[in-house]
């Protein structure tokens, strides 16, 4: 009997497809059922009676928006927990916090093992061909998936960092997947795509890395690899690679393929040595677009994430590269929200981060101009950055303006104190009106005079000084 099922993906921004409800809906299809996908709370499928309700999760900061959207489909379902599967990554690192919230106790890790989803046809959901055909009929548009493969070559990780939850939602390193019968059924189905795309979270830790890089060769990815229509191909191994691994036999098999961007951690100020000798060796063998996730907020400094963003600039100058870093904020595994700050970083100093990646896109350029005028040519000049009004961080351009120049001017002449003050004062007073109520209740003229450039009306304040008296 064919069975309606529903697909959900709740409504926070991904730039990825749920590759996941692609499968199980390649699964149901394959069983004979009917299957819909929708994004968020859709109040059209309400008038249907669904069999079942399969609900992806994704990041556990997520929780709010992920929350409703259980409640809401628990409730279209009458309460009937029977009828929802709730599974992804929220639900494995928090699957506990999950069912004391709504009821459903969640499915988690992988679907790697028949009947998981407590049927019986025996079918192993993580070894599916995906459904690139699951979001035609909606709205909901990925701008990678029409030209993309999408997959793995490995699963989990031989680490157990802790800033990293892949030990909990895979904990058992596979080091070969054999790849090409699962792109070549993904060819057969849905068509050629041009690019590669792998989820492997430690791809060099294999042992038959050789074999893999042979396949993704066979599979039409060697080096200069281009498309009927003379377009470039290219592999992209989105998690990133880990430079404790890379060794020069590893990058001779790497130069085999159309890499492009080769993504390199550089979590920790004290790689530096390993890191920079995997980019010697990716310029050796000629691979020369390459981005750089750099973990900041969890043990490290605002001075030594400054040094190792400019560790890359110093790098792209002396081998001719083309390394863009991508600061990646550290939010612990069971966080609710994104607002954690780590023990050697403030309010003041993450928002200044985020202020700067935002002009920026997310990314930092290669330029050693703009990165200077960015991040500042020094620590020193780093921190000061950090400490500017919004307003003024986010409107610099390469000559800075008079308001930047009055501030500056301001900074400069407080002291040691006075600038632990400031920096006290902005971080517990984040609003608009209790960094107003802390403006004219401070006794220092010289941080109060500073602080009104932090207030978007400050021209209209000009009572201050009588309402100290």
């Amino acid at each position: 009997m064919q069975r309606n099922i529903l697909l959900v993906e709740p409504n926070y921004k991904t730039k990825f497809p749920p590759l996941g409800l692609m499968k199980i809906s390649a699964y149901h299809k394959q069983v004979g059922d009917n299957v819909q996908f929708v994004k968020g709370l859709n109040q059209n499928v309400q008038y249907t009676f669904w069999d079942r309700i399969y609900i992806a999760t994704l990041f556990t900061y997520n929780w709010s928006i992920t929350i409703d959207t259980i409640k809401w489909y628990k409730w279209l379902v009458k309460n009937d927990v029977s009828r929802i599967c709730v599974g992804g990554i929220m639900a494995t690192l928090m699957a506990d916090e999950l069912w004391k919230e709504t009821g459903i106790v969640p499915i988690r890790g992988l679907l790697n093992s028949p009947d998981l989803v407590n049927d019986d046809h025996g079918l192993i959901i993580e070894d599916m061909t995906p459904d690139y055909s699951l979001f035609d009929n909606t709205s909901c548009k990925y701008t990678l998936l029409s030209d993309s493969y999408f997959g793995y070559t490995t699963r989990g990780c031989v680490r157990t960092c802790p800033f990293c939850g892949v030990h909990i939602l895979e904990p058992n390193f596979i080091e070969y997947k054999g790849i090409k019968p699962y792109i070549d059924s993904i060819e057969r189905l849905y068509g050629t795509k041009n690019h590669l795309i792998l989820f492997d979270n430690n791809v060099l830790a294999s042992k038959k890395f050789n074999n893999i890089i042979s396949d993704i060769v066979d599979l039409g990815f060697h080096k200069g690899a281009k498309d009927s229509a003379r377009r470039a191909r290219y592999v992209d191994f989105n998690q990133g690679v880990d430079a404790r691994y890379i060794k020069e036999d590893k990058f001779k098999l790497l130069s085999k393929i159309s890499i492009n961007p080769l993504r390199i951690a550089f979590d920790d100020i004290k790689l530096e040595k390993t890191y920079t000798k995997s980019i010697a060796l990716a310029a050796k063998y000629d691979i020369r677009h390459l981005s750089n996730y750099i973990l900041y907020n969890y043990n490290d400094t605002p001075e030594d994430f400054w040094k190792r963003l400019k560790i890359n600039i110093a790098l792209n100058k002396e081998y001719d590269l083309q390394i863009y870093s991508f600061p990646m904020k550290y939010i612990p595994l069971n966080a609710r929200d994104r607002t954690y700050i780590g023990k050697n970083w403030n309010w003041q100093f993450i928002r200044g981060v985020q202020r700067i990646l935002n002009v920026m896109k997310g990314a930092v350029m290669a330029r050693e101009d703009f990165f200077n005028r960015a991040f500042g040519e020094t620590v020193d000049e780093f921190l000061t950055i950090l400490h500017m009004p919004e307003h003024i961080l986010m409107n610099r351009g390469y000559h800075p303006p008079p308001e930047e120049t009055e501030w500056l001017s301001k900074f400069n002449n407080l002291t040691g104190n006075e600038r632990k003050e400031l920096l006290a004062t902005l971080c517990e007073n984040r609003t608009k009106s209790k960094l107003t109520q802390a403006v004219i209740k401070l006794q220092n003229n010289k941080i109060r005079e500073i602080l009104t450039m932090y207030l978007p009306d400050r021209y209209s304040l000009p009572l201050i000084d009588d309402l100290v008296q």
